[in-house]
């Protein structure tokens, strides 16, 4: 099973790599803004997500390893299932902003709001994604300091995130 930690290890090394291809999509859908007048907002909490998502990932690891947190069936292999949901989720949400998704907040002005895919519900569909996976990731492992503390500091994020999120949006035109 999970015990001897290869599964666990491999499982924050897949998350941390499909992080980096986001951080790759998002880069090349900066340029893509900027090239068409893209406006780049708030840019002063990124630093500050950066720092918290990063340590999601560390705390997985290093909770696990240093206080040898067990693997228990009945809630890891519920919480597989729903960070393979929050991935679903997530690129999702990437496929309906297309290249104006980002992990910046850029606006391109002219362009209307997106309310296709997950968007047609909610403002913010990507953030259940993300507040629900810094659950149950660290969950997988049994890892609850890092789920409350990825959680507690993600909320404090999220209000910022959403502020600025939320002022740039307020400057599009209504979708057609």
């Amino acid at each position: 099973m999970v015990t001897d930690h290869a599964l666990w290890l491999g499982l924050i090394a897949l998350t941390t790599a499909e992080r980096l291809v986001e951080l790759v999509v998002s880069k090349r859908n900066a340029a893509w803004s900027l090239e068409r007048g893209g406006v780049e907002f708030g840019f002063g909490h990124y630093p500050v997500m950066v720092v918290i998502h990063t340590g999601l990932l560390l705390g997985c690891l290093a909770e696990v390893l240093l206080a040898d947190r067990p693997f228990l069936p009945a809630l890891g292999l519920p919480m597989i299932a729903v960070a393979i949901g929050c991935q679903l989720l997530r690129w999702w949400c990437i496929t309906a902003l297309g290249p104006r998704w980002n992990t910046r907040v850029f606006i391109v002005p002219g362009l209307p709001r997106v309310v296709d895919g997950p968007y047609r519900w909610m403002n913010h569909p990507n953030y259940v994604a993300v507040v629900t996976e810094g659950l149950a990731l660290p969950l997988i492992h049994t890892a609850w300091i890092t789920a409350a503390t990825f959680t507690i500091a993600n909320a404090a994020l999220l209000a910022w995130r959403i502020r600025v999120e939320d002022q740039a949006l307020a400057t599009l035109p209504e979708a057609p």
